[in-house]
């Protein structure tokens, strides 16, 4: 569009702007301010897209030993559970089921004694509903035989019973046997095959996998089992369809689903996430209200333009959008900086990071302490507008103030001593 048919206030916003002003200092600030919204934007982009990634992974790692949802007995264990799982299968949803015996155990070795929960399963059906089998360290689910009493433990379980393969430990129960001796615990040996490793603690250090059979005759369940594990389609559709699947039991059976059984977790991982974004927003708040020193030098610089352009015709109106363009072109340039410079950043930290470990010799995060030794990242572009957004209009707010007071400039007392 030809230039003389471009508003006026928007043409002297950007001419403003652009044009090479007498007073350098104020062009530096400009500056300065235009870089701190950048980086305030691209920084909270990164933090959120690995707290994201963070997320993620933990609910990958949480969900590949949980479940989606199960189904299980109120007060009792669960009878018939085919007629359960074939129910719950009708549901279009769900994508795998099946049955699993669970109860809480001693296990003891020599002199070493730990607390555990024995989980109960059937080799074939368990990956469908969970990812264990594909971090076994040593040995496979399928040594898991009906009958035969064996066990695999969790990396950090194994570890503080000073379990290997081919040991025998043995598992105490909270059932006693009652006897003329007088009530003696219930014991059973089992034969280590296996260790896996699903890098949650939680699950590493207090859980042990046998065969569902020798978990029900170990907790005299007989043809019952503890519950159905479910895998969805959609994860997060689960208190939906758990919410169809207890309408459709009739309250026979109780139903849960992952967001109620990790509630607190994920609940505190979600408020981290909005206290950092506060937080961050805090840097881009105060390189956005940078931009009010510098239009109130540049309205003092401009005073007698200011003037002119009063006896000319302009309007206080008009002086007020021409001052409201420049800051908003500053922080226009600068969101858009940050974006692009998050957004690239967010893409490629899973190799900035390690290149900067490489080159100066540094592990921010050691294998051997923590279980997530990388930074994953996950950008959710909801929140990659949002922080553009909220930029945007703080840099729009900080005009606000500095463009009203050049629109009260009177030309009489700005011309006087030119």
């Amino acid at each position: 569009m030809p230039r003389m048919f471009r508003p006026l206030e928007i043409w002297i916003g950007l001419r403003y702007t652009g044009a090479k002003r007498r007073n350098h200092f104020i062009s530096f600030i400009s500056l300065i301010s235009m870089l701190g919204i950048a980086l305030g934007v691209a920084a909270l982009i990164t933090v959120l897209s690995v707290m994201n990634g963070f997320e993620q992974e933990l609910r990958t790692r949480i969900l590949g030993m949980a479940s989606h949802a199960s189904i299980s007995g109120y007060r009792e264990p669960l009878g018939d559970w085919e007629k359960a799982a074939e129910l719950a299968k009708q549901n279009p949803q769900v994508v795998g089921v099946a049955p699993y015996v669970q109860g809480e155990v001693m296990l003891t070795q020599g002199k070493k004694v730990s607390g555990a929960l024995i989980r109960g399963i059937l080799p074939s059906r368990e990956p469908a509903v969970s990812t264990v089998g594909e971090h076994m360290s040593i040995g496979s689910m399928d040594d898991l035989q009906a009958g035969e009493y064996r066990i695999i433990l969790g990396s950090e379980l194994a570890y503080s019973l000073d379990a290997r393969v081919g040991d025998s430990i043995t598992v105490v129960t909270p059932q006693a046997n009652f006897s003329p001796a007088g009530i003696l615990p219930r014991l059973r040996r089992f034969r280590v095959v296996g260790i896996f490793e699903v890098g949650m603690y939680e699950y590493d250090r207090g859980v042990a996998l046998v065969h569902m059979q020798d978990a029900a005759r170990l907790f005299r369940l007989g043809d019952k089992v503890s519950g159905v594990r479910l895998k969805l389609e959609d994860l997060f559709q689960a208190p939906r369809v758990a919410q169809q699947l207890a309408r459709q039991f009739g309250g026979d059976m109780k139903v849960e689903d992952w967001t109620r059984q990790h509630a607190n977790f994920f609940r505190a991982v979600q408020t981290e996430k909005r206290v950092m974004f506060v937080i961050l927003t805090l840097i881009v708040a105060v390189a956005a209200f940078n931009i009010v020193s510098t239009l109130v030098m540049v309205v003092t610089d401009k005073r007698a333009d200011i003037a002119i352009l009063r006896t000319l015709g302009a309007t206080p109106g008009v002086i007020l959008r021409i001052f409201m363009i420049q800051g908003a072109l500053i922080g226009v340039l600068g969101t858009a900086i940050g974006l692009a410079g998050g957004i690239a950043l967010a893409l490629n930290i899973e190799t900035i990071v390690p290149a900067i470990e490489k080159a100066f010799g540094v592990q921010f995060m050691p294998a051997d302490v923590y279980y997530i030794s990388d930074l994953p990242s996950k950008i959710n572009w909801p929140d990659v507008w949002q922080v553009g957004l909220v930029a945007f209009l703080l840099s729009f707010i900080a005009t606000l103030y500095p463009a009203w007071r050049a629109s009260r400039t009177q030309p009489a007392e700005a011309l006087r001593y030119e």
